[in-house]
Protein backbone atom coordinates (compact mmCIF):
# COMPACT_ATOMS: atom_id res chain seq x y z
CA UNK A 1 0.00 0.00 0.00
CA UNK A 2 1.50 3.11 -0.68
CA UNK A 3 1.97 5.61 1.94
CA UNK A 4 -1.23 7.97 1.35
CA UNK A 5 -3.41 4.73 0.90
CA UNK A 6 -6.22 3.56 2.38
CA UNK A 7 -8.65 0.74 3.95
CA UNK A 8 -11.06 2.89 5.16
CA UNK A 9 -12.86 6.29 6.01
CA UNK A 10 -15.27 6.44 8.88
CA UNK A 11 -16.46 10.34 10.16
CA UNK A 12 -13.40 11.87 8.99
CA UNK A 13 -10.93 10.12 11.47
CA UNK A 14 -7.90 8.67 10.42
CA UNK A 15 -4.70 6.86 11.92
CA UNK A 16 -0.95 7.86 10.37
CA UNK A 17 0.87 5.19 11.08
CA UNK A 18 5.23 4.19 10.47
CA UNK A 19 6.15 7.69 9.79
CA UNK A 20 9.15 9.56 11.48
CA UNK A 21 6.78 11.24 13.83
CA UNK A 22 8.29 15.07 14.82
CA UNK A 23 5.93 16.57 17.45
CA UNK A 24 7.71 19.89 17.83
CA UNK A 25 6.78 20.64 21.24
CA UNK A 26 8.31 17.11 22.80
CA UNK A 27 9.62 13.76 21.95
CA UNK A 28 9.96 12.50 18.54
CA UNK A 29 9.08 8.47 17.32
CA UNK A 30 11.39 6.95 14.71
CA UNK A 31 8.05 4.63 13.93
CA UNK A 32 5.14 6.28 14.86
CA UNK A 33 1.55 7.20 14.58
CA UNK A 34 -0.75 9.86 14.69
CA UNK A 35 -4.87 9.67 15.06
CA UNK A 36 -6.72 11.86 14.43
CA UNK A 37 -10.62 12.48 14.94
CA UNK A 38 -13.19 15.11 14.87
CA UNK A 39 -11.02 17.45 13.67
CA UNK A 40 -8.43 16.99 16.15
CA UNK A 41 -5.20 14.96 17.44
CA UNK A 42 -6.57 12.09 19.30
CA UNK A 43 -2.94 10.27 19.81
CA UNK A 44 0.39 10.42 19.20
CA UNK A 45 3.19 7.92 20.10
CA UNK A 46 5.55 4.93 19.13
CA UNK A 47 4.59 1.86 16.49
CA UNK A 48 1.55 1.47 15.38
CA UNK A 49 -2.03 2.89 16.62
CA UNK A 50 -3.52 1.04 18.92
CA UNK A 51 -7.67 0.47 18.87
CA UNK A 52 -8.15 1.81 22.04
CA UNK A 53 -6.94 5.19 21.44
CA UNK A 54 -9.36 5.96 18.53
CA UNK A 55 -7.72 4.40 15.27
CA UNK A 56 -10.83 1.79 14.76
CA UNK A 57 -12.79 2.55 11.26
CA UNK A 58 -10.43 5.58 10.69
CA UNK A 59 -8.93 5.80 7.53
CA UNK A 60 -5.15 4.17 7.50
CA UNK A 61 -2.67 5.99 5.90
CA UNK A 62 0.39 3.76 5.41
CA UNK A 63 3.35 6.56 6.98
CA UNK A 64 6.69 4.52 5.89
CA UNK A 65 9.06 6.52 4.34
CA UNK A 66 7.49 9.33 5.28
CA UNK A 67 8.53 12.40 8.29
CA UNK A 68 5.01 13.47 9.89
CA UNK A 69 5.16 17.25 11.18
CA UNK A 70 2.55 20.14 12.40
CA UNK A 71 1.37 22.00 9.31
CA UNK A 72 3.92 24.89 8.62
CA UNK A 73 2.34 28.46 9.77
CA UNK A 74 3.26 31.14 7.40
CA UNK A 75 3.67 34.45 9.79
CA UNK A 76 3.78 37.50 6.99
CA UNK A 77 3.15 37.42 3.10
CA UNK A 78 1.74 39.82 0.57
CA UNK A 79 -0.47 37.44 -1.44
CA UNK A 80 -1.85 40.14 -3.70
CA UNK A 81 1.85 40.32 -5.20
CA UNK A 82 1.76 37.03 -7.03
CA UNK A 83 1.14 39.35 -10.05
CA UNK A 84 4.09 41.11 -9.72
CA UNK A 85 6.88 38.67 -9.35
CA UNK A 86 10.22 38.94 -11.11
CA UNK A 87 10.22 42.77 -11.21
CA UNK A 88 12.44 45.56 -10.00
CA UNK A 89 15.19 42.77 -9.52
CA UNK A 90 18.09 45.11 -8.67
CA UNK A 91 16.32 47.24 -6.45
CA UNK A 92 16.68 48.27 -2.89
CA UNK A 93 13.38 47.98 -0.97
CA UNK A 94 12.64 51.78 -1.31
CA UNK A 95 13.71 51.25 -5.32
CA UNK A 96 11.14 47.75 -5.51
CA UNK A 97 8.42 49.60 -3.94
CA UNK A 98 8.37 52.74 -5.26
CA UNK A 99 8.10 51.17 -8.90
CA UNK A 100 5.45 48.60 -7.26
CA UNK A 101 3.38 51.04 -6.36
CA UNK A 102 2.04 52.38 -10.08
CA UNK A 103 1.25 48.65 -10.39
CA UNK A 104 -0.72 48.27 -7.26
CA UNK A 105 -2.70 50.70 -7.36
CA UNK A 106 -4.53 48.89 -9.97
CA UNK A 107 -5.59 46.40 -8.01
CA UNK A 108 -9.57 45.39 -7.64
CA UNK A 109 -11.19 42.49 -5.81
CA UNK A 110 -11.11 40.26 -9.03
CA UNK A 111 -7.25 40.24 -8.99
CA UNK A 112 -7.11 39.92 -5.46
CA UNK A 113 -9.29 36.57 -5.84
CA UNK A 114 -7.24 35.28 -8.62
CA UNK A 115 -3.88 36.13 -6.85
CA UNK A 116 -5.37 34.92 -3.11
CA UNK A 117 -5.91 31.61 -5.11
CA UNK A 118 -2.48 31.38 -7.17
CA UNK A 119 -0.35 32.45 -3.56
CA UNK A 120 -2.45 29.78 -1.26
CA UNK A 121 -2.42 27.07 -3.53
CA UNK A 122 1.92 27.43 -3.57
CA UNK A 123 1.69 28.09 -0.12
CA UNK A 124 -0.31 24.61 0.69
CA UNK A 125 1.99 22.89 -1.61
CA UNK A 126 4.74 23.35 0.20
CA UNK A 127 3.20 22.29 3.46
CA UNK A 128 1.33 25.10 5.00
CA UNK A 129 -1.84 25.29 6.58
CA UNK A 130 -1.83 28.26 8.08
CA UNK A 131 -1.29 31.98 6.24
CA UNK A 132 -1.17 35.72 7.67
CA UNK A 133 -1.61 37.58 4.77
CA UNK A 134 -0.31 41.60 5.44
CA UNK A 135 -2.64 43.03 2.38
CA UNK A 136 -2.45 47.19 2.93
CA UNK A 137 -3.24 48.58 -0.72
CA UNK A 138 -7.24 49.41 -1.03
CA UNK A 139 -7.80 51.75 -3.87
CA UNK A 140 -10.84 53.37 -3.63
CA UNK A 141 -14.07 51.78 -5.48
CA UNK A 142 -12.32 49.06 -6.57
CA UNK A 143 -14.96 46.09 -4.73
CA UNK A 144 -15.11 44.03 -1.49
CA UNK A 145 -10.89 43.49 -1.87
CA UNK A 146 -11.31 41.76 2.06
CA UNK A 147 -14.42 39.30 1.18
CA UNK A 148 -13.07 38.34 -2.00
CA UNK A 149 -9.56 37.11 -0.35
CA UNK A 150 -11.46 35.60 2.63
CA UNK A 151 -13.55 33.53 0.00
CA UNK A 152 -10.88 32.52 -2.59
CA UNK A 153 -8.88 31.50 0.74
CA UNK A 154 -11.68 28.98 1.37
CA UNK A 155 -11.82 27.79 -1.50
CA UNK A 156 -8.03 26.48 -1.12
CA UNK A 157 -9.06 25.00 2.36
CA UNK A 158 -6.20 26.66 4.36
CA UNK A 159 -6.70 28.79 7.38
CA UNK A 160 -5.89 32.58 6.83
CA UNK A 161 -5.09 35.24 9.10
CA UNK A 162 -5.82 38.21 7.73
CA UNK A 163 -4.08 41.40 8.43
CA UNK A 164 -6.05 44.04 7.08
CA UNK A 165 -3.56 46.66 6.42
CA UNK A 166 -3.28 50.50 5.58
CA UNK A 167 -1.37 53.73 4.75
CA UNK A 168 -2.72 57.22 5.36
CA UNK A 169 0.65 59.16 4.43
CA UNK A 170 1.01 59.13 0.75
CA UNK A 171 4.37 61.41 -0.94
CA UNK A 172 2.21 64.73 -0.10
CA UNK A 173 2.20 63.98 3.60
CA UNK A 174 6.36 62.48 3.31
CA UNK A 175 5.16 58.93 3.31
CA UNK A 176 6.68 56.65 0.43
CA UNK A 177 3.86 55.89 -1.81
CA UNK A 178 1.33 57.67 -4.06
CA UNK A 179 -0.97 59.67 -2.67
CA UNK A 180 -3.35 57.46 -5.14
CA UNK A 181 -3.26 54.20 -2.94
CA UNK A 182 -3.55 55.53 0.53
CA UNK A 183 -6.89 55.88 2.57
CA UNK A 184 -7.59 58.92 4.72
CA UNK A 185 -7.42 58.00 8.62
CA UNK A 186 -11.09 57.32 8.82
CA UNK A 187 -11.21 54.87 5.84
CA UNK A 188 -8.65 52.99 7.05
CA UNK A 189 -10.03 52.62 10.75
CA UNK A 190 -13.67 52.38 9.37
CA UNK A 191 -12.40 49.58 6.99
CA UNK A 192 -10.52 47.91 9.37
CA UNK A 193 -13.30 47.94 11.83
CA UNK A 194 -15.87 46.17 9.42
CA UNK A 195 -12.92 43.51 8.08
CA UNK A 196 -12.94 42.58 11.54
CA UNK A 197 -16.66 42.25 12.29
CA UNK A 198 -17.88 41.15 9.04
CA UNK A 199 -14.92 38.19 9.30
CA UNK A 200 -13.19 37.67 12.11
CA UNK A 201 -13.33 33.99 13.64
CA UNK A 202 -12.37 34.14 17.46
CA UNK A 203 -12.94 30.46 17.98
CA UNK A 204 -10.25 28.09 18.25
CA UNK A 205 -11.23 25.94 15.09
CA UNK A 206 -10.79 29.00 13.03
CA UNK A 207 -10.60 29.29 9.04
CA UNK A 208 -10.30 33.07 9.34
CA UNK A 209 -9.36 35.69 11.70
CA UNK A 210 -8.34 39.46 11.41
CA UNK A 211 -5.68 41.48 12.67
CA UNK A 212 -5.05 45.28 12.71
CA UNK A 213 -1.55 46.23 10.49
CA UNK A 214 -1.09 49.60 9.46
CA UNK A 215 1.45 48.92 6.85
CA UNK A 216 5.09 50.84 8.36
CA UNK A 217 6.27 53.86 9.90
CA UNK A 218 7.18 55.14 6.41
CA UNK A 219 3.48 54.98 4.94
CA UNK A 220 1.23 55.28 8.38
CA UNK A 221 0.81 58.42 10.39
CA UNK A 222 1.15 58.98 14.18
CA UNK A 223 -2.50 58.88 14.56
CA UNK A 224 -3.15 55.53 12.60
CA UNK A 225 -0.79 53.69 14.54
CA UNK A 226 -1.94 54.88 17.78
CA UNK A 227 -6.21 54.44 16.94
CA UNK A 228 -5.42 51.25 15.03
CA UNK A 229 -4.07 50.06 18.73
CA UNK A 230 -7.21 50.92 20.30
CA UNK A 231 -9.43 49.76 17.57
CA UNK A 232 -7.23 45.85 18.18
CA UNK A 233 -7.31 45.70 21.80
CA UNK A 234 -10.87 46.98 21.70
CA UNK A 235 -11.87 44.19 19.23
CA UNK A 236 -9.40 41.67 21.01
CA UNK A 237 -7.82 40.99 17.98
CA UNK A 238 -3.69 41.50 17.08
CA UNK A 239 -1.30 43.65 15.94
CA UNK A 240 1.44 43.72 12.83
CA UNK A 241 3.33 46.14 11.21
CA UNK A 242 6.64 46.23 9.17
CA UNK A 243 9.41 47.17 11.68
CA UNK A 244 13.12 47.70 11.32
CA UNK A 245 13.38 46.15 8.03
CA UNK A 246 16.45 48.49 6.54
CA UNK A 247 19.10 50.96 7.64
CA UNK A 248 16.97 53.44 5.81
CA UNK A 249 14.16 53.13 8.09
CA UNK A 250 16.30 53.81 11.23
CA UNK A 251 18.29 57.21 9.86
CA UNK A 252 14.56 58.06 9.41
CA UNK A 253 12.83 57.38 12.41
CA UNK A 254 15.77 59.25 14.05
CA UNK A 255 15.50 62.30 11.97
CA UNK A 256 12.11 62.24 12.22
CA UNK A 257 11.04 61.18 15.12
CA UNK A 258 14.30 61.19 17.30
CA UNK A 259 14.09 57.69 18.08
CA UNK A 260 14.69 54.08 16.69
CA UNK A 261 11.98 52.13 14.99
CA UNK A 262 11.84 50.20 18.52
CA UNK A 263 10.96 52.94 20.57
CA UNK A 264 8.93 54.60 17.91
CA UNK A 265 7.01 51.29 18.19
CA UNK A 266 7.02 51.69 22.15
CA UNK A 267 6.09 54.98 22.14
CA UNK A 268 2.73 54.39 20.08
CA UNK A 269 1.87 51.28 22.54
CA UNK A 270 3.09 49.14 19.67
CA UNK A 271 5.04 46.50 22.07
CA UNK A 272 2.72 43.31 23.74
CA UNK A 273 2.26 39.78 23.70
CA UNK A 274 -0.80 40.80 20.82
CA UNK A 275 1.85 42.37 18.73
CA UNK A 276 4.05 41.00 15.65
CA UNK A 277 6.70 43.01 13.64
CA UNK A 278 7.79 41.55 9.75
CA UNK A 279 11.39 41.91 9.56
CA UNK A 280 13.18 43.44 12.60
CA UNK A 281 16.76 42.98 10.84
CA UNK A 282 17.72 45.70 12.39
CA UNK A 283 18.31 45.49 15.86
CA UNK A 284 20.18 46.45 18.58
CA UNK A 285 20.79 44.88 22.00
CA UNK A 286 18.56 47.17 23.64
CA UNK A 287 15.76 46.92 21.19
CA UNK A 288 15.97 43.18 21.62
CA UNK A 289 15.63 43.17 25.22
CA UNK A 290 12.65 45.40 24.77
CA UNK A 291 10.87 43.00 22.35
CA UNK A 292 11.43 39.88 25.03
CA UNK A 293 10.51 41.78 27.72
CA UNK A 294 7.49 42.48 26.25
CA UNK A 295 6.22 39.50 25.23
CA UNK A 296 6.20 41.04 20.94
CA UNK A 297 6.45 38.46 18.22
CA UNK A 298 8.93 38.83 15.05
CA UNK A 299 7.74 37.06 11.84
CA UNK A 300 11.27 36.40 9.77
CA UNK A 301 11.58 36.63 6.19
CA UNK A 302 15.19 35.71 5.15
CA UNK A 303 14.93 35.02 1.52
CA UNK A 304 13.11 38.68 1.16
CA UNK A 305 15.79 40.19 3.01
CA UNK A 306 18.51 38.62 0.99
CA UNK A 307 16.67 39.33 -1.98
CA UNK A 308 16.15 42.84 -1.04
CA UNK A 309 19.69 43.24 0.33
CA UNK A 310 17.79 44.51 3.60
CA UNK A 311 20.28 42.22 5.79
CA UNK A 312 20.11 39.51 8.51
CA UNK A 313 17.89 38.66 10.94
CA UNK A 314 19.42 38.21 14.42
CA UNK A 315 17.67 35.19 15.03
CA UNK A 316 20.11 33.42 17.21
CA UNK A 317 19.83 36.54 19.26
CA UNK A 318 16.22 37.00 19.33
CA UNK A 319 15.48 33.18 20.24
CA UNK A 320 18.14 33.19 23.03
CA UNK A 321 16.68 36.23 24.45
CA UNK A 322 13.08 34.55 24.17
CA UNK A 323 11.18 36.29 21.82
CA UNK A 324 8.86 33.87 19.91
CA UNK A 325 10.14 33.67 16.36
CA UNK A 326 7.85 32.52 13.41
CA UNK A 327 8.65 32.36 9.33
CA UNK A 328 7.54 34.96 6.79
CA UNK A 329 7.67 34.07 2.66
CA UNK A 330 6.92 37.70 2.09
CA UNK A 331 5.22 38.15 -0.52
CA UNK A 332 5.75 36.42 -3.75
CA UNK A 333 7.42 39.33 -5.71
CA UNK A 334 10.45 39.40 -2.96
CA UNK A 335 10.72 36.32 -2.69
CA UNK A 336 10.27 34.91 -6.07
CA UNK A 337 8.40 31.73 -5.10
CA UNK A 338 10.42 30.32 -2.45
CA UNK A 339 8.02 27.71 -0.66
CA UNK A 340 7.61 28.34 3.11
CA UNK A 341 9.41 25.22 3.84
CA UNK A 342 12.36 26.59 2.14
CA UNK A 343 12.54 29.68 4.65
CA UNK A 344 13.53 26.94 7.13
CA UNK A 345 16.67 26.08 5.12
CA UNK A 346 17.29 29.61 3.92
CA UNK A 347 17.02 30.83 8.16
CA UNK A 348 19.48 28.04 8.78
CA UNK A 349 21.99 29.25 6.13
CA UNK A 350 21.51 33.15 7.11
CA UNK A 351 21.92 32.27 10.91
CA UNK A 352 24.95 30.78 10.27
CA UNK A 353 26.71 32.93 8.14
CA UNK A 354 26.43 35.16 10.79
CA UNK A 355 27.08 33.67 13.54
CA UNK A 356 28.74 30.00 12.82
CA UNK A 357 27.32 26.40 12.30
CA UNK A 358 25.68 26.20 15.88
CA UNK A 359 23.69 29.27 15.45
CA UNK A 360 20.54 27.44 14.46
CA UNK A 361 19.51 23.86 14.19
CA UNK A 362 17.88 22.22 11.97
CA UNK A 363 14.78 21.68 14.44
CA UNK A 364 14.95 25.09 15.49
CA UNK A 365 14.37 26.22 12.26
CA UNK A 366 11.02 23.58 11.50
CA UNK A 367 10.36 24.86 15.10
CA UNK A 368 10.23 28.36 13.96
CA UNK A 369 7.68 27.16 11.05
CA UNK A 370 5.55 25.57 13.23
CA UNK A 371 5.03 26.07 16.83
CA UNK A 372 7.06 29.72 16.47
CA UNK A 373 4.45 30.75 13.59
CA UNK A 374 1.96 29.61 15.99
CA UNK A 375 2.78 31.72 19.32
CA UNK A 376 3.44 34.76 16.72
CA UNK A 377 -0.37 34.30 15.73
CA UNK A 378 -1.57 33.91 19.26
CA UNK A 379 -2.75 30.05 17.68
CA UNK A 380 -0.27 27.89 19.88
CA UNK A 381 -2.64 26.57 22.00
CA UNK A 382 -4.37 24.75 19.11
CA UNK A 383 -1.45 24.85 15.98
CA UNK A 384 1.59 24.67 15.78
CA UNK A 385 2.89 21.03 16.97
CA UNK A 386 1.67 16.89 17.05
CA UNK A 387 -0.04 17.04 20.35
CA UNK A 388 -3.02 15.59 21.62
CA UNK A 389 -6.08 18.07 21.58
CA UNK A 390 -4.92 20.56 18.73
CA UNK A 391 -6.28 20.51 15.35
CA UNK A 392 -5.11 18.43 12.83
CA UNK A 393 -3.16 20.79 10.71
CA UNK A 394 -0.63 17.92 9.86
CA UNK A 395 2.04 17.71 7.06
CA UNK A 396 3.53 14.20 5.70
CA UNK A 397 6.53 14.42 3.60
CA UNK A 398 8.00 12.11 1.49
CA UNK A 399 11.68 11.20 2.72
CA UNK A 400 12.73 7.95 1.05
CA UNK A 401 13.22 9.53 -2.41
CA UNK A 402 16.66 10.32 -4.28
CA UNK A 403 17.83 13.36 -2.24
CA UNK A 404 16.80 12.87 0.81
CA UNK A 405 16.88 8.73 1.33
CA UNK A 406 20.76 8.81 2.18
CA UNK A 407 20.67 10.99 5.42
CA UNK A 408 19.27 9.69 8.25
CA UNK A 409 17.95 12.18 9.92
CA UNK A 410 14.51 13.39 8.58
CA UNK A 411 14.41 16.91 9.84
CA UNK A 412 18.34 16.74 9.05
CA UNK A 413 17.20 16.04 5.28
CA UNK A 414 14.40 18.26 5.19
CA UNK A 415 16.08 21.64 6.51
CA UNK A 416 19.39 21.40 5.18
CA UNK A 417 18.53 19.84 2.04
CA UNK A 418 16.08 20.66 -0.80
CA UNK A 419 12.23 20.62 -0.04
CA UNK A 420 10.98 16.94 0.44
CA UNK A 421 7.77 16.10 -1.69
CA UNK A 422 4.70 16.77 -0.17
CA UNK A 423 2.89 13.62 0.33
CA UNK A 424 -0.24 14.55 2.05
CA UNK A 425 -1.40 17.47 3.77
CA UNK A 426 -4.44 18.05 5.88
CA UNK A 427 -6.29 20.87 7.72
CA UNK A 428 -8.37 20.30 10.77
CA UNK A 429 -8.14 16.56 9.13
CA UNK A 430 -9.77 17.22 5.60
CA UNK A 431 -7.25 16.59 2.97
CA UNK A 432 -5.79 19.46 1.08
CA UNK A 433 -2.85 18.09 -0.73
CA UNK A 434 -2.58 14.09 -1.35
CA UNK A 435 0.48 12.79 -3.54
CA UNK A 436 1.42 16.22 -3.85
CA UNK A 437 -1.49 17.28 -5.98
CA UNK A 438 -4.46 19.81 -4.36
CA UNK A 439 -7.46 18.09 -3.66
CA UNK A 440 -9.66 21.14 -3.42
CA UNK A 441 -8.91 24.03 -5.92
CA UNK A 442 -6.76 22.43 -8.57
CA UNK A 443 -3.62 23.67 -9.14
CA UNK A 444 -3.69 24.06 -12.60
CA UNK A 445 -7.26 26.58 -12.27
CA UNK A 446 -5.38 28.43 -9.21
CA UNK A 447 -2.02 28.78 -11.37
CA UNK A 448 -4.46 30.00 -14.01
CA UNK A 449 -6.40 32.79 -12.17
CA UNK A 450 -3.08 34.28 -10.88
CA UNK A 451 -1.72 34.25 -14.28
CA UNK A 452 -5.06 36.09 -15.13
CA UNK A 453 -4.02 38.50 -12.24
CA UNK A 454 -0.91 39.48 -13.39
CA UNK A 455 -1.73 40.25 -16.97
CA UNK A 456 -4.86 42.48 -15.60
CA UNK A 457 -2.10 44.82 -13.36
CA UNK A 458 0.26 44.45 -16.20
CA UNK A 459 -2.07 45.29 -19.00
CA UNK A 460 -3.62 48.70 -17.60
CA UNK A 461 -0.56 49.75 -16.36
CA UNK A 462 0.48 49.63 -20.12
CA UNK A 463 -2.15 51.44 -21.64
Amino acid sequence: MSAAGTTSVAGGALAIEGAHVVTVDGAEYADGHVVVRDGRIAAVGAGPAPGAEGAEGAERVDGRGCMVTPGLVNTHHHLYQWATQGLFADGTLFEWLVGSYEIWGRLNADVVSGTTSAGLAHLALSGCTTASDHHYVYPSGRGDIVAAEVEAAREVGVRLDLARGSMDRGQSQGGLPPDAVVESLEQALSGTASAIEAHHDPSPEAMTRVAVAPCSPFSVSRELMVEAAALARDKGVRLHTHLAETLDEEEQCLAEFGCTPVEYAEKLGWLGEDVWFAHAVHLSDAAIGRIAATGTGVAHCPTSNARLGAGICRVTELLDAGVSVGLGVDGPASSELTPLAGEMHQALLMARARRGPQALTARQSLEMATLGGARVLGRDAELGSLTVGKLADIALWRMDGFGHDVIEDPVVAAVFGPTPPLERLWVGGNTVVDRGELRTLSAETAAARGRAAHRTLTQEVSR
